[in-house]
């Protein structure tokens, strides 16, 4: 608990005490009377509202601004690493290229375009194509085998297959913000119902980092995808036996000092029994 001066709606400032969260929750589940019943109503929905959907939001205060502005643009940061996921991308590309008059759900040139996209993104932000990026970056010897982004406290195999999980913190960010607005470019694009050919959407593409000042791949690059993923996982092989030595050499030096402490002590102990003349 503490006091705090706030400004309210007259533009005085007022003395008041405000409480941790902590506190405030702890106590709203325990108070047996209306407001304690009326807010545990309110956490009830907004548990609700984050186990069905993912998230729960306070649109009012969001919209408000002032020094809330900051957790928006984390938000925003947020928003758009998720719609750059592989995954997402994969799924929000497919569903615009659905819109194409040449489209055809299971065939190879669906699965060519999402990777064409993909490739011409990575490429925008590091010169490189997305097998390129693997090849180049996956080493058993670099910390985390050169992974930067991820889930989990070590890499796990699905995770070094994914390009995007080897760049660092500013090519994170522009890839997050490039491929944000191009999805927002493409589905108005969609929207317009204007008829578009496979080879409209990648043109477009082209137009669209043109117009960022990105470079334009016009390649497959110098590495193919199985070339890439066996790289990869030589790499992680290695990267994982060294891992385990180092964790069963940690685990041997604990041991260690574990023996050398019960012995110290009942060494100490046997002295003691001594003293007093017992065996």
């Amino acid at each position: 608990i503490k006091d705090f001066l706030i400004t309210a709606s007259d533009g005085k400032k007022y003395k008041t005490k405000m409480y941790g969260l902590e506190i405030i929750i702890a106590v709203g589940f325990r108070v047996n009377s209306a407001r304690g019943t009326f807010f545990r109503q309110w956490a009830i929905d907004r548990l609700k509202e984050y186990t069905v959907k993912g998230f729960a939001l306070d649109d009012v205060r969001l919209k408000q601004g002032g020094y809330k502005s900051r957790y928006f643009e984390e938000l925003l940061e947020r928003i758009r690493d998720i719609r750059s996921s592989e995954r997402m991308l994969y799924q929000k590309v497919t569903d615009i290229y659905a819109t194409s008059i040449d489209y055809r759900k299971d065939a190879k040139e669906t699965e060519l375009f999402f990777k064409t996209v993909q490739n011409k993104m990575h490429f925008a932000i590091s010169g490189k194509t997305a097998a390129e990026i693997i090849a180049e970056r996956a080493d058993s010897k670099k910390p985390l085998m050169g992974l930067t982004n991820f889930s989990g406290i070590h890499p796990i195999q699905r995770d070094i297959y994914i390009a995007k999980n080897y760049l660092d913190e500013r090519e994170l960010e522009m890839l997050n913000r490039i491929v944000d607005a191009y999805l927002s470019f493409a589905e108005i694009q969609a929207k317009s119902e204007h008829a578009m050919t496979m080879k409209d959407w990648i043109h477009k593409l082209d137009e669209y980092l043109l117009l960022l000042g990105k470079g334009i791949l016009k390649n497959a690059g110098s590495v193919r995808a199985e070339e890439a993923e066996n790289k990869a996982l030589k790499e992680y092989d290695k990267y994982r036996q060294e891992r385990d030595k180092n964790y069963i050499s940690d685990f041997d030096r604990e041991v260690k000092k574990l023996s050398k402490f019960i012995k110290g002590n009942y060494t100490q102990v046997g002295h003691k029994l001594r003293f007093f003349g017992k065996d």
